[in-house]
């Protein structure tokens, strides 16, 4: 069972340390991490993405609610959120797979962001899965070179 933990921290040194410890102090596992300023400067939001049991997901819930940093912490699983991760991908190209990288990129909706004579970087933000696919599956017979990955960030859908 995967979660995803929308959490309001106050924006100072240490505060991410404190939460990465709590999960390894009690054995729970971080799929994804990302971490970022909100509309606030003294507000961060932290995105982190679990799995386990549902023991787990409550326990992890109630020990992220003790701290005292944490303003605010939102549980809510993929389907009701919008999720994005941001990916940039360095690839090898000659004049035989160019034409077929590009292709690829305007069917996936990613953007070439540079390029030299024999490389491009390719940079897409999609959900976490098509990132993925185009990862594993649109780019599998072109020569990766580099890949830098942000971590899933997420919000609750919008409800009336």
């Amino acid at each position: 069972m995967k979660r995803i933990y929308s959490i309001l921290v106050e924006n100072r040194s240490g505060v991410l340390m404190k939460v990465a410890g709590l999960f390894s102090r009690r054995c729970f596992n971080i799929d994804s991490l990302a971490v970022g300023e909100t509309e606030d400067k003294n507000v961060s939001r932290m995105t982190i993405v679990s799995s386990g049991d549902q023991r787990t997901i409550e326990q992890i819930e109630k020990q992220l609610n003790k701290k005292l940093d944490i303003i605010k912490v939102k549980t809510f699983e993929e389907s009701v959120s919008i999720n994005r991760e941001l990916m940039l991908v360095k690839v090898k190209y000659n004049r035989n797979n160019r034409r077929d990288i590009m292709e690829i990129c305007e069917m996936m909706k990613a953007e070439v962001v540079d390029a030299s004579d024999n490389q491009m970087l390719i940079q897409l933000c999609d959900t976490p899965e098509r990132t993925s696919v185009f990862l594993n599956k649109m780019l599998k017979g072109v020569s990766i070179v580099e890949v830098a990955r942000t971590g899933m960030l997420a919000l609750q859908k919008c409800v009336e």
